[in-house]
């Protein structure tokens, strides 16, 4: 029987993007909208999320090329594509057009009328659905024109059937977003609502952090993948990258 899942398979959110820095400005000023200019899928790196890019990238090159990445998945999001183009450029991966796949699935969670908004903005503007969200919670809580953590692991669990179909054998590198890694994360290893929410609490997944899993042929009836990593940040530390951990939207909206 052939192998399904890849022999590698590495989740990487992206780096520190300009929304990241504009949120973190507008809860430390007490306002209600994170100013990012247009739309969040246009959203680009910041200075520092170019830097830790780069230094992902050079962790990978670093690897014999036998080793890096040759199938590269990313969201179409600005930085998420950035992010990805820039470990490429680096020399991480040995991954060329066609490998080099743009997935709509792996976009950034949609909040919906609360895009934009700060937890106090969400609050003051939006008390009925903050209060939806404390009786649902962020599992189940859908916000009108938005997505809940479900729809997410809707969306990608067709995402992870296309990487089973198509690249089985491969070592895969998907560059996406926070809730992205721990859906993703959900779904690979089985969990419960409870499991990956005690794992969220415990901190935001770092930009350009690597969650990483390997292809154990004796796991399960056919083979799978186990966890190796979980938000490592040593690539960046050892590049002397500063590591960030900014939310994509406030814990009222995410």
């Amino acid at each position: 029987m052939a192998q399904q899942w890849p022999d590698r398979l590495w989740l990487v959110r992206h780096g520190e993007s300009s929304g990241n820095v504009a949120r973190d400005a507008a809860h430390a000023a007490g306002l209600t909208h994170i100013e990012t200019g247009g739309r969040d899928v246009d959203v680009p790196l910041s200075p520092l999320g170019e830097r830790q890019s780069r230094a992902l990238g050079s962790w990978f090159a670093a690897m014999p090329a036998e080793q890096r990445p040759n199938v590269v998945l990313t969201s179409p999001y600005r930085r998420a594509r950035q992010t990805a183009a820039l470990i490429h450029a680096c020399g991480g991966v040995v991954a060329e057009p066609p490998d080099f796949i743009l997935d709509e699935r792996l976009r950034e969670k949609e909040f919906g009328i609360l895009d934009r908004l700060t937890r106090h903005g969400i609050e003051r503007l939006h008390p009925d659905q903050a209060e939806f969200r404390r009786i649902l919670g962020k599992f189940y809580h859908r916000p009108p024109g938005g997505e809940s953590w479900c729809d997410v692991i809707l969306r990608l669990r067709s995402a992870l059937d296309s990487v089973s179909l198509h690249h089985g054998g491969a070592r895969v590198l998907v560059v996406a977003h926070q809730v992205v890694v721990l859906c993703a994360r959900y779904l690979i290893e089985r969990m419960t609502e409870e499991q990956i929410l005690a794992i969220d609490a415990e901190g935001d997944v770092a930009n350009c952090s690597v969650t990483e899993y390997l292809f154990d042929p004796d796991y399960g009836r056919s083979g799978g993948l186990v966890l190796k990593a979980y938000n490592q940040v040593a690539p960046l530390q050892q590049q002397g990258a500063p590591v960030t951990a900014e939310a994509d939207a406030p814990a009222g909206a995410r």
